[in-house]
């Protein structure tokens, strides 16, 4: 579906030599750059050419030249009878109208239609004439209006290159067959009537041998019955048009129905799309195919599955001409996140040559978010990515046609594509989203040669955009144990379980049977049939935005893809749990394990008198969970995303250089793409950070900074020689103590580094800090210059700090550490460990544990009462109010302003507190 090959410039003086338009006709070709609308006249007594109406932006340009056009052929130069001008990404290209030695003049508002001979209703206008009869439609022509015309591919192209290439959204141009085409071939052909009764038969449905044998015979029929004469005759004068006769120009052949890139169906993937097609011949040839391709057995399981009736869907072929990303990249983007439907980013992917590899799921791509508020500010705005393995690229082969080749080892260690360049595609793709009004699913490319970035298609996304509103889905695992065979990129929110099935190939899709697990190395779209008869999808390879992702969400069906040996770890007839609801990695356990789900009508949420905010540590998950009724995230835990996004020991990265060997490697294999060690570090907090913000800007985030106990510093990579050996780590060497100790300043400053630079240049002021275990005063006014010295002064830029009140020293003094913060958030778990004198990572005392005993109640209400004074914020961040509703009343009843909960006990929180 990529349209992947640069635009050769042509002038009159530069005509192909296989043109079949003499210069001494003064004949005029002009392909122009992206949405290119060719205007050209060459003439004789016996030859004509059809100039359609150039876009009134193109008019209005191009005037000046038109003018030149009333000078005698025999004096007219092929620069001034020849003249190209690119607007925006709209080309508009006039010539002269030369006829017997004589000057026509043209004028700005319209071209001159010189008719071939064939009838005049072939060469009507989109805008004019009772019907458009035309059985192919320049790109340009075309709008969003003209899907039953041109199906939804074309009339999207078309939409974009008339009404977005004056703002900087560049499209490559071509021409488009139409419905009325395709439907006088299936009529004169005698065609109609045998798809009708073939495929009338319900038996084909649930019978795959059945459906591909039928499947068959129909294109069979379609490839063996030649065109009409008259559409042969137009689909040539079109290549011409665009290609200048040039059998080298190349073109993307790809479908277009009539039910389409729908709001409500994607159709992704169902019909034929064929690249770096040369010379006339090989695109009929390919028109041909994409034709034939109506009936493939995918598509016609897919039409049949929502309601199509096969012959009310026309089908289009789309000739664009190429941009040559096969020297450069390609990828899909959406504007909104495909797997939460959290619509405040642009989720990018790319992977190097033609982007066949990335929609089709045959590698891994390097992926991006991008926050829409920040970039619309023109702040830093990338706020997360992943670099794919991207094993192998699809290149041209020399004589036409594609062929996948592996990549170097460089393509594999490197961005795909560079920040800028993804800067510069979410922007673009904002603008589409803008004009369209709705999330949209987009794919572009990157020309190798000019380095220029170009959108091949833009269509509805149909999945995520859909889901109910205000209607919460979940899933949760119910049962733990299993070990986990493998992993991979989680897609959807759901569970499944079953029978391990693992396919080599299509031709085995008969031996798969409903609500096994499939598995296979890769899948596209022919594999339809059986996804839908599934309870879990399996692939090695795949980036979260390839056809069987897609596929997969539509059809409800929870999918890991790019697992990488998933056919290897896993074995048929093998019971497997599937689960993608732990985040964006997902997880194959062996075993049938129990989940649930449920569904819940939020309807209107009560108000209660208190901010409800959310404990939220994992960026995987910020997306969803920040859809949730929320007030902001009151706890987010620095050591998670330490955890889960780095995994090294800030140490052994500032000590990169003298580490041993064995643990370089490690690091090596965890900062690819990035700079240096201490570049990876920040780096991946930022992100972290920054995404956690984003789920819930512009509303406030408080960030924990970092909180490990040493034994959980020694579990990453680096940390056995870093950490000591400690009987008691909970009271030991952590929070505040580790931050003013010069052991660890260095470490601690790479945090601030990260949280300036969140606040700073990517300009998410909603992100407040907080401190925990702040043992003494003295802690509290070290820790405040540290952070001044470190460009992160409380009060500037709206900074606000506050403290983790969760020590019996906290209570007591209570005045004395408001002095040096904004505020308290205060930690139950450890408060009530250290007020009752408990371990609670010990099981022989758990009976103990309660955050309701009255003396830790007693601290909660100095806390309270202390910030109320002295009017200074005040909220709780730990386990309590989410496992007793009873204590969150309380605390509501006390006047604090927010609790913050685990994100599954929001709802039945304001359920509980909203009640009378």
């Amino acid at each position: 579906p990529f349209a992947s090959q640069r635009f050769p410039k042509s002038t009159a003086s530069e005509m192909p030599v296989q043109s079949k338009m003499s210069k001494s006709h003064g004949a005029a070709m002009l392909s122009a750059s992206a949405g290119a609308c060719g205007l050209a006249a060459a003439m004789s007594s016996s030859v004509g050419f059809a100039a359609p109406r150039a876009p009134a932006v193109a008019g209005q340009v191009a005037a000046a030249s038109l003018a030149q056009a009333s000078a005698p052929a025999s004096s007219a130069s092929p620069s001034a009878a020849n003249a190209a001008l690119a607007v925006g990404g709209v080309a508009a290209a006039a010539a002269a109208v030369l006829s017997s030695g004589s000057a026509r003049r043209a004028r700005r508002s319209e071209a001159k239609v010189v008719s071939l001979p064939r009838a005049a209703n072939m060469a009507r206008q989109a805008s004019g004439g009772e019907e458009d009869n035309r059985v192919c439609i320049p790109l340009e022509e075309l709008r969003n209006t003209d899907v039953e015309k041109v199906g939804g591919k074309s009339a999207s192209l078309g939409e974009m290159i008339s009404q977005l290439s004056g703002v900087g959204v560049p499209v490559p141009g071509g021409f488009s067959t139409t419905a009325f085409a395709y439907k006088e071939f299936l009529d004169k052909g005698g065609i109609n009537n045998f798809i009708n009764t073939t495929l009338a038969d319900e038996s084909i449905y649930t019978d795959v041998d059945k459906l591909m044998k039928v499947g068959k015979a129909v294109r069979d029929k379609i490839m063996d019955t030649p065109f009409q004469p008259e559409f042969e005759t137009e689909l040539e004068a079109q290549w011409k048009r665009v290609s200048g006769g040039s059998d080298t120009f190349t073109f993307a052949v790809r479908s277009s129905a009539t039910a389409e890139d729908l709001p409500d169906a994607s159709f992704a993937g169902q019909q034929e799309t064929y690249l770096n097609v040369m010379g006339y011949e090989d695109m009929k040839y390919k028109v041909h195919l994409v034709f034939a391709s109506l009936f493939t057995d995918r598509a016609i399981s897919y039409r049949h599955d929502r309601g199509f009736e096969h012959q009310k869907v026309q089908l289009c072929a789309t000739c664009q001409k190429m941009v040559r990303s096969e020297t450069g990249s390609a990828g899909v983007m959406f504007t909104l996140d495909t797997e939460s439907g959290f619509t405040n980013v642009v989720f990018i992917t790319s992977a190097f040559g033609l982007g066949e590899t990335v929609v089709g799921g045959t590698v891994n791509p390097d992926e991006w978010y991008v926050f829409k508020p920040t970039l619309a500010e023109g702040k830093e705005s990338i706020i997360a990515r992943t670099m794919g393995s991207k094993m192998v690229k699809m290149v041209y082969k020399k004589a036409g046609g594609t062929e996948l080749v592996d990549t170097s080892a460089k393509e594999q260690n490197s961005w795909s594509i560079s920040d800028k360049e993804v800067t510069d595609l979410a922007v673009i793709a904002v603008k589409i989203e803008k004009h369209y009004g709705r999330p949209m699913d987009i794919e572009w490319a990157r020309d190798g040669d000019d380095g220029k970035l170009y959108i091949v298609q833009a269509r509805p996304e149909t999945v995520a955009s859909q889901k109910k509103v205000g209607v919460l889905e979940d899933y949760k695992m119910l049962q733990k144990g299993g070990s986990v065979l493998a992993t991979g990129r989680a897609v959807g929110k759901r569970i499944g379980a079953g029978k391990v099935n693992i396919l080599k190939s299509i031709d085995e899709m008969s031996a798969f049977e409903k609500g096994q697990v499939l598995v296979a190395d890769m899948t596209d779209p022919d594999w339809e049939p059986i996804m839908k008869k599934a309870s879990a999808i399996i692939t090695n390879r795949g980036g979260r935005t390839c056809h069987a992702a897609i596929i997969a969400r539509e059809l409800g069906i929870p999918a890991i893809v790019g697992c990488g040996d998933a056919t290897e770890k896993l074995a048929v007839g093998q019971q497997v749990t599937v689960s993608c609801n732990e985040g964006d990695t997902g997880f194959i356990y062996d075993g049938i394990l129990k989940f649930e789900r449920t569904e819940q009508d939020l309807g209107e949420l009560p108000k209660v008198g208190m901010k409800i905010m959310m404990n939220v540590g994992n960026p995987e998950s910020a997306f969803t969970f920040g859809q949730l009724p929320n007030d902001g995230i009151g706890l987010a835990r620095l050591e998670f995303v330490i955890n889960n996004c780095i995994g090294v020991h800030p140490k052994a990265l500032l000590n990169y250089d003298t580490i041993d060997a064995s643990t370089k490697k490690l690091i090596d294999a965890k900062m690819k793409g990035y700079s240096s060690p201490k570049e990876f570090y920040i780096q991946k907090i930022v992100e972290g950070v920054a995404t956690l913000a984003a789920s819930v800007y512009p509303k406030k985030i408080i960030v924990r900074l970092s909180d490990f106990k040493s034994n959980e510093y020694k579990s990453l990579i680096g940390g056995e020689k870093y950490e000591p050996d400690e009987e008691n780590p909970m009271i030991g060497f952590r929070g505040c103590g580790r931050y003013t100790d010069p052991f660890f300043t260095e470490c601690f400053e790479m945090e601030l580094d990260a949280i300036k630079k969140v606040r700073g240049a990517m300009g998410m002021t909603n992100v407040e800090i907080m401190i925990p275990f702040v043992r003494t005063l003295d802690m509290a006014r070290d820790v405040m210059l540290i952070l001044e010295k470190n460009g992160l002064k409380r009060g500037e830029n709206g900074l606000k700090v506050n403290m983790m009140a969760e020590l019996p020293s906290n209570v007591f003094l209570a005045d004395e550490f408001l002095e040096y913060f904004d505020g308290f958030s205060i930690g139950s778990n450890d408060l009530t460990q250290l007020t009752l004198g408990l371990d609670r990572d010990s099981g022989l005392v758990a009976q103990y544990f309660d955050e309701r005993n009255p003396a830790v109640m007693k601290g909660l209400e100095i806390l309270i009462k202390a910030c109320k004074a002295k009017g200074k914020y005040v909220g709780i961040c730990g386990q309590g109010p989410s496992d007793h509703p009873d204590l969150a009343k309380w605390l509501m009843e006390q006047g604090i302003d927010s609790v913050s909960l685990n994100p599954d006990s929001v709802i039945p929180t304001y359920m509980f507190l909203g009640t009378k």
